[in-house]
C-alpha cells in the first residue's frame, strides 16, 4: 500500500524550522517567499515547487531523505550531522577522518 508520505512534508519543514530557531519570516525570506504561503505549506498542505523544495531543504540543512523517506527518521541524527561535518572537509581532513573511522572499526 502506497502512502502519500509528502503530505508529512508541512510538518518536517515547520520542525526543520524550529530545530534551526527559525521563524516563519526569516525562513520565508531566506528562500524568497512570503510567510503566509510558508505557513500554507507548513499548516495547510501546499506543496512547494521543485525549485522552492530544494531552496528549503538547503536553507534548512536537511537531508533530502528526510522529506522523501520520512518513515526513515533521519532527521537530525548524529550519522547526519557528521556527514554534514565531513562535506566541509577538505582533501587532507577526509584521508584523516576516514583512517580515523577504520581505526575505531578494526578494534571491535
Amino acid at each position: 500500500m502506497v502512502h502519500n508520505d509528502l503530505d508529512k512534508l508541512g510538518d518536517i519543514i515547520k520542525a526543520a524550522r524550529k530545530n534551526k530557531n527559525l521563524t516563519r519570516d526569516q525562513l520565508a525570506e531566506r528562500v524568497g517567499i512570503t510567510s503566509r504561503y510558508l505557513m500554507a505549506i507548513e499548516n495547510e498542505n501546499h506543496k512547494p515547487s521543485y525549485n522552492l523544495l530544494f531552496h528549503l531543504i538547503r536553507e534548512l540543512g536537511i537531508s533530502a531523505d528526510t522529506i522523501f523517506f520520512p518513515e526513515n527518521k533521519v532527521m537530525n541524527t548524529e550519522l547526519e550531522q557528521l556527514t554534514r561535518l565531513l562535506r566541509l572537509c577538505d582533501e587532507r581532513d577526509l584521508k584523516i577522518a576516514t583512517a580515523t573511522v577504520k581505526a575505531l572499526l578494526d578494534t571491535k
